[in-house]
């Protein structure tokens, strides 16, 4: 994993531009970086939102990355940005075909269970079409009571 992190973690965010942004580029079914960018995202989002945001972040991102590395058996480009309003992370790959919100079914272990956690958890999340490939995103309010 390769990681060029834009502004640095939230807390390096200036006033002006309230904004933190990752940026990631995984190589081709590179497991192995779900967890790094675990701790990438966990870092970013240290001081963030109401207890328990960041844990489920953290599962969304891994969730959507592991997918673009198993089904794509390409590399991709993982970007979260925080805001005020909140966050997004959104995962690109270059493979066209578009990820199928299945079911989960016992007899299927644990596959099957991504995209409906993202759907559970998230405030909002889509799949955007490119050129070549596409983008999984998701996104999180900032979690302010």
């Amino acid at each position: 994993m390769t990681r060029q992190a834009q502004q640095g973690a939230a807390d390096s965010a200036t006033a002006e531009d309230e904004r933190a942004q990752l940026r990631c580029t995984l190589g081709r079914s590179d497991l192995r970086a779900v967890p790094e960018v675990r701790r990438a995202i966990r870092d970013l989002l240290r001081h963030w939102g109401r207890p328990g945001r960041s844990d489920i972040a953290e599962l969304l991102t891994s969730e959507i990355v592991t997918n673009a590395l198993v089904h794509t058996d390409a590399e991709a480009v993982v970007t979260a940005t925080l805001s005020p309003r909140g966050l997004r992370v959104e995962v690109r790959d270059f493979v066209g075909h578009r990820p199928r919100l299945r079911v989960p079914n016992a007899d299927d272990g644990t596959h099957g269970r991504g995209l409906v956690l993202v759907q559970s958890l998230a405030d909002s999340w889509g799949v955007r079409a490119h050129g070549v490939g596409k983008s999984v995103w998701f996104e999180l309010d900032g979690g302010i009571v």
